[in-house]
This record gives structure tokens, C-alpha cells and sequence, in this order.
């Protein structure tokens, strides 16, 4: 063979797989008919083509239209690689140049499988160019739609929400339901609106296996939408969401989700502010499911030591775990230390991540900034015009055939909660266990906490009040962490931060500490209905913030010695 022959054939090989025409990364810019006539060719030619490689070339409006033309006749293309296609092109240029292209694929009849158009800047008016053809049958079959860093912006994902549904609408009525499995729109600046709305279509397919999407500017709005529709695709492996805005709600909403995503093996939540309150609804999640977990990324979250030592202990049944990231947070030089020597200890110390990046213990002092008081003026903006019912967490009456019914107990119980004494307490005599457990709203574990602390504040030596106090308490409390998992957590959450251990994002009052508090508390953990799990949560802010309760600290002592006994029995 001559060797003119052998290049040639290298060239040919270089070029191509099974099925697959590539021109990758030649940086060629084509602008009319004649700089893609070889091109066109070369793909009239090809027989059996079912993918083709677009990616790192510059094609213009005439170019895209002769290239469309000889892909009319391509009914077997099935993967689209055609990302970094219009570097330099006037943002008028591109969406014709889509629209020739998707036009093409329409014609053919082909069947998609695999679309990537990442890194075109094409903005709302590229993916109105793709709309029909994703509401095609070419894209009844699509597995993988990739869309990174095209500047969609909030319009683009309204518009690329829509398609979805429609398509996923019609190939349904066609017997064969769109089962889309790889969904990327990294650094799209999709917010909240364009979040929720694509939210609703991902509810709709349930076929999602991996989502990526981060840096789009999504707080914990769009973040709880995305966490409701990630619970309806069952088989979801790779969850990224890295470098948006989560906070406390949407740290919780989130946690809730993946506590239900038996089959997620890769999570990216770094750069997204979960904080300490957060990272404990994720470590509750850990707790709770995610079986084959390989990676966590809670990086430069705002997360402390104490928090992070607790993602660690819930990590460490994780028998497919790889690596466990915490760096960039505020975990102090001595909270890096605890942190290693528990993985260690665990024999963890090769998934933990490097922590050259943190960011020291938190200044105390620090107010919270300004994003995330206007992100919380938004939370209760509804509570202000609460009746007292349920502002104290007790469930109102029903004015409706009132005078048949049996009187409620809620206006006693709320004079209680108003206006706290040992007096009101003793005064409910033997109901008081019925009172709470019928009039308590446990659904809202803040409220419960709330309870907890007026009822713990009336506690005095004298048998008859600490027997009324602990009563009532354990009542409240077993009606509380029977009702659900996910609220003992939020509960313990509440309490940690009423009780000054942990710093929350939410304004609050804060409240003073008092021996009933604590005394009530260990009264509490000490019975069987008081998680284990949450005992050993309570149990490590308690032993290492044990100066914020120093104030009763004989109390605080005999709550840390039953904390220890229920963890280490």
C-alpha cells in the first residue's frame, strides 16, 4: 500500500468510530457552501451515519444550511455533538443556523438519542429555534439533552420546560413515552422561574438518571421546586447543583428529596450555602437512605465544626463511599483536626478531601448578610396576620356546628402558651397529657419546639410542677418523633438553635436558657420514644458548645451525661 494510501486511511481511522463522522476540534471557520462543500461529501457518503461531530468549528448561516441538507437523508443519525459551533458568529447568525439544522433531522426521520449543543451562546432565541424540533418525533427517543452554558436565561427555560412536556406529551400518545435520562444547563442563568419550570417537566418524565445544573442563580425557591420534582425520578444517580443558593429551606426541601433517591450515587451542593442547619438535614438524609452514595460535595457552604463532624458520623455506613468534600467552610483550624481524626477513626481518612480552603470559626458577632435577610423576609411574610392558634402551634376549632360538638380545650391551652406558669399548668390537672396531644400541631416541628420551651420554662423542684412539666413534655415530644423522621431532625434543628448552640440564618428571639430546658430535655432523651440518632446530634453540640449553657450548668451536665449513656449503650 503506498503510502499516500496509509495516510490517508489514518486520516479516515482518526476520523471516525462505528457509525461516527467526527471534526472535532479543528478549528475551522466555514461561512458559505463552498468551505463545507468536502464536509457535505463526506456525509452524503457515509453510510449507516449515527453520529456526527460538529463540536470546535465556527459555521455560519450558509454553511449550517448546506450541512442541514445533506442530513436530510440521514435517518440513522441518532448523536448530535455539535457544542462550540458558532464562536464568533453574530447572535442573529445562530438561531437560523439551528433552525436549518433541526429542520434537517426532522425531514430524515431520524431518532435521536443524544443532543449536545453546550457552549453556544445562543440565549431565549436559540432554544426558540430548537423548540419544534424537541417537540418532534425525532426527539421521542432522546436519552442525553445537553445545554451548558448557552445564556438561556429565565425565558429559554420557560420555552425549553414547554418543549419537554409537549414532546414527552405526544410520544406518549405514540405508544413510546420520552425517556430522557441526562439532562446538563450548567451557567444558564435559568433562576427560579426558569428552575420551577423545568422543575415541572422533570415531575412529568421521572426517567432522570443524572442532572446537572449549577451556577444558575437558583435559590431556595427553585432549589425546593427541583427537590419536589427529583422524588419522581426514582432511578436518579447524579444530582449537581453546585454554586447556587440553597439556604436553610432549601437545604431541608432538598435533604427531604434525596432521603427518598435510593439509587443517587454522585451529589454536588458545594459554593451552595447549605450551612450548619442544612448540612444536618442532609446528614438525617444520609442517615435515612442513599444506599449507594460514592460522593458528597458540601464544599464552601458556611458549614461548622460541629455540623460537619456529624455529616461525617452519618457518612460512615456509606459502604460505596469515595470521597466525602467539606473544604472551604468555617470549621476553624481546630474543627480540621476533629474532622480528620474522626474519619480516621473510621477508617474514613482517605474520602475526606483536602481542607486547605477553610475559612476559620465563624465570628460570633457576624450578622448574617444582607442576601440572606431579605431571602428570610419572605419566609413568615404570611405569619403576621396567624390567629394565636397557630402561632403556638395548637390546632384552631371549627365554627361550623359548634354547638353539637364537644367544647375544645385550645383557648386553655393557648392562655398557657401566652402567658406561661406552673400555676395554669397544675390547673389542667389529669387532661393535660389529652390536652397537648390533641391540640398540638406537631406538623410544624418550630412550633413544637416553641411549645416545648414555654412548657420547660415552668419547671421548679417542687414534685408536683416537675412531675406536670415532665408529663407534658414526654407527652409532647413521643406525639412529635412519632409522626415522622424528618421532623424529630427538625425539631432537634429548632431546639439547637433556641438553645444558643448553633447559629441560624432565620431572625429570631433568642431565647433564655433555664434549667427546666435542659432538665426537661434529659428527662426526655433518657426515655425510649427520644431517637437514637438524634440523641448523638444533641449529644455533640451539647459537649462542644457546653459554654453557651454555663449559665445552668449543673442541668446542662446531667443532660450531657444521659446523651452519653443512650449513645454509647
Amino acid at each position: 500500500m503506498a503510502s499516500e494510501d496509509i495516510a490517508q486511511l489514518t486520516e479516515a481511522l482518526a476520523k471516525t468510530h462505528v457509525g461516527e463522522l467526527s471534526y472535532k476540534g479543528l478549528g475551522l471557520k466555514l461561512d458559505n457552501a463552498e468551505s463545507v462543500k468536502e464536509m457535505v461529501q463526506d456525509i452524503e457518503q457515509f453510510q449507516g451515519l449515527q453520529s456526527l461531530k460538529l463540536e470546535g468549528n465556527t459555521f455560519g448561516v450558509e454553511a449550517a444550511q448546506s450541512i442541514a441538507k445533506a442530513l436530510e437523508a440521514k435517518s440513522e443519525l441518532q448523536q448530535c455533538h455539535w457544542s462550540d459551533m458558532f464562536t464568533g458568529r453574530l447572535r442573529s447568525e445562530i438561531p437560523p443556523a439551528l433552525n436549518s439544522l433541526g429542520g434537517a433531522l426532522m425531514t430524515s426521520g431520524a431518532r435521536l438519542t443524544e443532543v449536545d449543543l453546550s457552549d453556544n451562546a445562543f440565549g431565549p432565541d436559540g432554544v426558540k429555534a430548537i423548540e419544534t424540533l424537541l417537540k418532534s418525533s425525532a426527539c421521542y427517543t432522546l436519552s442525553e439533552l445537553r445545554l451548558n452554558n448557552c445564556g438561556m436565561g429565565i425565558g429559554g427555560g420557560r420555552v425549553l420546560a414547554s418543549a419537554l412536556t409537549e414532546c414527552h406529551k405526544q410520544s406518549s400518545g405514540a405508544g413510546s413515552p420520552l425517556r430522557l435520562k441526562v439532562f446538563i444547563a450548567g451557567r444558564n442563568r435559568l433562576e427560579n422561574d426558569g428552575a420551577t419550570a423545568l422543575a415541572k417537566a422533570f415531575k412529568l418524565l421521572g426517567s432522570l438518571e443524572e442532572v446537572h445544573m449549577p451556577q444558575n442563580g437558583i435559590n431556595h425557591a427553585g432549589i425546593t421546586a427541583l427537590a419536589a420534582a427529583m422524588q419522581h425520578n426514582p432511578n436518579l444517580q447524579v444530582l449537581n447543583l453546585n454554586d447556587n443558593t440553597f439556604t436553610k429551606r432549601g437545604s431541608i426541601a432538598m435533604a427531604e428529596a434525596i432521603s427518598h433517591l435510593q439509587c443517587l450515587q454522585v451529589i454536588n451542593f458545594g459554593d451552595c450555602l447549605v450551612r450548619s442547619e442544612g448540612a444536618l438535614a442532609i446528614a438525617w438524609a444520609l442517615k435515612e437512605g442513599l444506599p449507594h452514595l460514592r460522593e458528597l460535595n458540601l464544599s464552601f457552604g458556611e458549614i461548622t465544626e460541629t455540623a460537619a463532624l456529624i455529616v461525617a458520623k452519618a457518612a460512615q455506613d456509606k459502604a460505596d463511599l469515595e470521597k466525602l468534600d467539606l473544604n472551604g467552610n468555617c470549621l476553624g483550624e481546630d474543627g480540621c483536626e476533629a474532622l480528620k481524626e474522626t474519619m480516621e477513626g473510621m477508617n474514613l481518612g482517605d474520602m475526606l478531601g483536602s481542607l486547605s480552603d477553610d475559612e476559620g470559626e465563624p465570628d460570633d458577632d457576624d450578622d448574617d448578610d444582607e442576601d440572606s435577610e431579605d431571602e428570610d423576609e419572605d419566609k413568615d411574610e404570611d405569619e403576621d396576620n396567624e390567629d394565636a392558634e397557630e402561632e403556638n402551634g395548637v390546632n384552631g376549632t371549627d365554627d361550623v356546628n359548634e354547638e353539637n360538638e364537644e367544647p375544645h380545650h385550645s383557648s386553655e391551652l393557648i392562655a398557657f402558651l401566652n402567658s406561661p406558669s406552673s400555676e395554669k399548668l397544675i390547673s389542667f390537672g389529669a387532661k393535660r397529657v389529652q390536652l397537648i396531644e390533641q391540640e398540638v400541631d406537631v406538623s410544624d416541628a418550630c412550633k413544637v419546639s416553641d411549645v416545648f420551651l414555654k412548657i420547660s420554662s415552668v419547671y421548679e423542684e417542687e414534685p408536683e410542677v416537675k412531675q406536670a412539666v415532665f408529663e407534658s413534655t414526654d407527652a409532647l415530644l413521643r406525639k412529635a418523633f412519632s409522626n415522622s423522621h424528618s421532623r424529630s431532625y427538625s425539631f432537634i434543628s429548632s431546639l439547637i438553635v433556641n438553645l444558643g448552640l448553633l447559629k441560624s440564618e432565620d431572625k429570631k428571639i433568642k431565647v433564655s436558657v433555664l434549667p427546666g430546658h435542659l432538665l426537661a430535655l434529659e428527662h426526655a432523651a433518657a426515655q425510649e420514644f427520644f431517637p437514637l440518632d438524634q440523641a448523638g446530634v444533641l449529644e455533640a453540640f451539647v459537649s462542644r458548645h457546653g459554654k453557651v449553657l454555663e449559665s445552668c450548668s449543673s442541668a446542662r451536665d446531667a443532660l450531657k451525661t444521659t446523651l452519653a449513656k443512650r449513645t454509647t449503650a
